[in-house]
């Protein structure tokens, strides 16, 4: 086997895991980490001056026809919270921005940093790996597109287990991480390996490749702990946004260099196995096929 100090398995993904970290601190990839910020700013900021009102005034309107709002705000009354009533359309409309703007921008940035990421790993690691495959942009949306679908009816399915303790913090994540490593697997080696190349190291890498999607996964649950403060949360709603943007953003910066180092150092081991396996014949002498019997 050749000497290239990769080491597949768990092994591996920890040595990449600590790589990914202390690359998260280059330059390079603070400035890409900080790039939402100042889309979801901008945003944000855009929304507030000119669809603000008239946005709680359509949600106010919505209500209004609508006999469940009557019915949860005579719950309010009944127990004594009808102190909230004002707060209760705010609070709908930062329920419904705030995931748009954080998709948005993520999905906006996610198209730019995952191959500047494996870019940076690429010329830094393994310089010595040759792109032998430019992967069309249908194909890349193709792939994430039907990896999400069958992550949503795998979402659906297990829903009723999300109400059991046990299974509410195991069937997600793994879901979301089976998701996670199809995605970033695929995109890491878009432009570089082959077809073949990347459906033999998503066979023999399958088990730590979706350890590490699982583990991406966890990360991802810690920006919407930010949501978590109650009250103060609609307070600090443009704070919190920014706040969750860069730590959605960090974690996904994190996870396509954690998969960029592996993927990369696992393609560099398959090509110098496939290399080395190659061992041309010896030829044979004149004299000695002159000499065969």
């Amino acid at each position: 086997m050749p000497s290239d100090g990769f080491r597949p398995g768990l092994p591996g993904a920890l040595d990449a895991a600590w790589r990914a970290a202390l690359y998260c601190f280059l330059p390079r990839v603070m400035v890409l980490s900080w790039a939402p910020l100042l889309l979801a700013g901008l945003a944000l900021g855009a929304f507030a001056w000119w669809g603000w009102g008239d946005a709680n005034e359509a949600v106010r309107q919505a209500l209004d026809r609508w006999s469940i709002s009557h019915a949860m705000l005579g719950w309010l009354d009944t127990m004594g919270w009808g102190h909230l009533r004002a707060m209760l359309v705010p609070v709908l409309l930062v329920l419904m921005v705030v995931p748009l703007v954080v998709v948005g921008c993520l999905l906006l940035v996610a198209g730019l940093m995952t191959p500047a990421l494996v870019k940076l790993v690429h010329a830094r690691r393994q310089p010595q790996l040759q792109a032998r495959h430019a992967t069309p942009w249908w194909q890349a949306v193709t792939w994430s597109g039907g990896a999400t679908l069958v992550a949503l009816v795998a979402l659906l399915v297990t829903l009723p287990l999300w109400f059991v303790p046990p299974f509410a913090l195991v069937v997600p994540p793994l879901v979301w991480g089976w998701l996670t490593y199809r995605v970033m697997a695929f995109d890491t080696l878009a432009d570089l390996a082959t077809p073949e190349e990347r459906t033999a190291l998503l066979r023999q890498h399958r088990t730590p490749l979706l350890l590490m999607g699982v583990a991406c996964g966890y990360l991802g649950a810690a920006p919407a702990a930010l949501w978590a403060l109650g009250a103060l949360t609609l307070v600090l709603a443009p704070v919190m946004l920014l706040a969750s943007v860069w730590l959605y953003t960090l974690v996904f910066a994190y996870s396509s260099l954690w998969f960029a180092h592996y993927l990369l150092g696992a393609l560099a081991h398959l090509r110098a196995s496939a290399a080395a396996a190659v061992v041309p014949m010896p030829e044979r002498s004149t004299s000695a096929i002159s000499n065969a019997p």
